[in-house]
């Protein structure tokens, strides 16, 4: 980006030229640096500052006799009034603003680790006004505390209230705009599936993968149990997990078509509802999602891992577990959103979730 020419500055509407010693109460419109020889160049004075009495002498030493200040209107707001006015008006749960607007841009910060939620129609709109902005982080990325996820400004250092009331009311009608949720912690019950492992011919590879990633949300396995393809087994040890005080249901293997495969019949057979088979994603085609009332009346997701979860470092089980604890309803609506982004490129050195897979 260029440097603001003077010239530029004096085209400006809302900028004009001023003696220092009138200057008191402006506001400045551009940065004024300091040079010290073999010592210090930086910032004396930023763009925006209100000028004091005490400043002027200090300006005068600078070699300032004039100054370019704005000039606002009553019908007009200085751009770190009007970040703040859009930040307050995008943000919703477990989110907050970055100490005070610098250059006109408030950051937005997570308040809570969990999953960012980002309503994309809502911040398209916001941003076609053309006055204002924000950018943020991907939707259901997952945040730690702290961590920026937005930045919102005006774009002119001085803009039309009207301009910025248009964009704080799109976002207060699709409250929110920006938001945390916060991650469950969950208590898993897992059944692993496939003659070859109930019967012992080959050695487990599945547990160690799903004891990871249950660990990562800080949560629990209440119950882990082998099964051979066999329907009435596979829901009894199910059923045996969800009497033990599961509140998610993971079953690994038996789901893809051959004959043997018959853990989505008995995901069926338990009772859960809404079940969704097949995922526009790679690896993952395969994935399952259901529900199932408990005995208190509370929906338990049910997921159904394919046999690429033992191998792939990151498949669809990685997307929709996150969104599972943050209270998402994952259906065939959502899991087909999946399609555009869904193509994992098996990089040598997976670095997700910094690449674009599920994004």
């Amino acid at each position: 980006m260029c440097d603001l020419k003077q010239a530029d500055i004096k085209e400006r509407p809302g900028v004009m030229v001023v003696r220092v010693a009138e200057a008191v109460g402006m506001v400045l419109a551009h940065d004024i640096t300091e040079v010290k020889k073999d010592c210090f160049k930086g910032r004396a004075f930023r763009k925006g500052h209100i000028i004091q009495n005490d400043d002027i002498e200090r300006l005068r030493s600078l070699g300032k006799e004039h100054l370019y200040v704005l000039s606002v209107a009553d019908d007009e707001m200085h751009e770190d009034d009007a970040a703040h006015a859009l930040a307050n008006a995008l943000m919703g749960n477990c989110v907050h603003i970055e100490g005070e607007p610098k250059e006109g841009k408030i950051n937005i910060l997570a308040s809570e680790n969990g999953l960012l939620k980002i309503n994309i129609e809502a911040l398209a709109e916001f941003n076609e006004t053309g006055e204002v902005m924000c950018a943020t982080l991907h939707n259901n990325t997952i945040v730690n505390k702290d961590r920026l996820v937005a930045g919102t400004r005006a774009i002119p250092l001085v803009v039309k209230k009207g301009a910025v009331d248009e964009a704080v009311s799109i976002a207060r009608s699709n409250y929110p705009v920006i938001e945390v949720m916060k991650l469950r912690k969950p208590r898993a019950g897992v059944v692993i599936t496939g003659n070859e492992v109930y019967h012992g011919r080959i050695k487990d590879a599945f547990r160690p993968v799903i004891e990871e990633k249950i660990k990562a949300f800080d949560g629990e396995i209440v119950g882990l149990h082998y099964a051979p393809d066999d329907e009435a087994f596979i829901e009894k040890k199910l059923r045996e997990l969800v009497e033990a005080g599961a509140d998610l249901l993971i079953t690994t293997g038996g789901m893809s078509v051959d004959p043997d495969d018959v853990t989505r019949f008995a995901i069926r057979k338990l009772g859960a509802s809404d079940i969704c088979y097949g995922a526009s994603v790679l690896p993952g085609a395969m994935f399952l999602i259901a529900y199932l009332s408990n005995p208190e009346g509370l929906e338990i997701p049910v997921l159904g891992i394919p046999a690429c979860g033992m191998y792939h470092r990151t498949t669809i089980f990685d997307l929709v577990l996150p969104r599972v604890l943050a209270g998402d309803r994952i259906g065939r609506k959502e899991i087909a959103q999946y399609g555009h982004g869904g193509l994992c490129l098996a990089c040598d050195t997976c670095i997700y979730p910094h690449c674009p897979f599920g994004k």
